[in-house]
């Protein structure tokens, strides 16, 4: 059974489908496909099946991730039973992820940026009532703690790059 990462905030049109985007794309550049699999998903239910924002595609696209064909759901039970590593891109997010986790769930739930060596705030801020350029900083904010998570995930797991 791979390892199974679920990013998550809190309309799953933002952060965490960038979060899954970038995510991706460092497991197939490293040829881990059927060793880790991603998802994500949100806390709240407004968004559901709705694509991602317009300014995230934009911003993920300009740096090689294809984000687009993602449509947003909300967490549910399944997740839990799936998921080795909930990560959450804000305080308030990992809150309700954490408290809605079954007592037997026995993964990582934690903030996408502890995983970051110094990349400063210990949440990726929500940048959906911003502009162009508040998208362009979450997605190197993303990026930086995403690299910090997969090799977090390769050295527990003992894996290994094939390409």
């Amino acid at each position: 059974m791979p390892i199974h990462v679920l990013f998550v905030c809190l309309g799953n049109i933002c952060r965490s489908p960038a979060a899954q985007g970038v995510f991706e794309h460092l497991i197939q550049a490293a040829g881990l496909e059927t060793q880790i699999t991603v998802d994500s998903c949100g806390t709240a239910a407004f968004n559901i099946g709705k694509s991602p924002d317009s300014r995230s595609i934009s911003a993920a696209k300009k740096r090689g991730y294809a984000i687009e064909q993602q449509i947003a759901r909300q967490i549910d039970d399944t997740d839990y039973e799936r998921a080795h590593y909930v990560v959450a891109m804000d305080r308030m997010n990992l809150t309700n992820v954490s408290a809605w986790a079954p007592p037997s769930y026995q993964g990582e739930i934690k903030l996408l940026m502890n995983y970051s060596a110094g990349a400063g705030n210990s949440q990726v801020p929500d940048p959906y009532y911003d502009d162009e350029n508040a998208f362009d900083q979450v997605i190197g904010q993303i990026e930086i703690a995403a690299q910090g998570l997969f090799k977090y995930i390769c050295e527990k797991h003992a894996l290994r790059a094939i390409n």
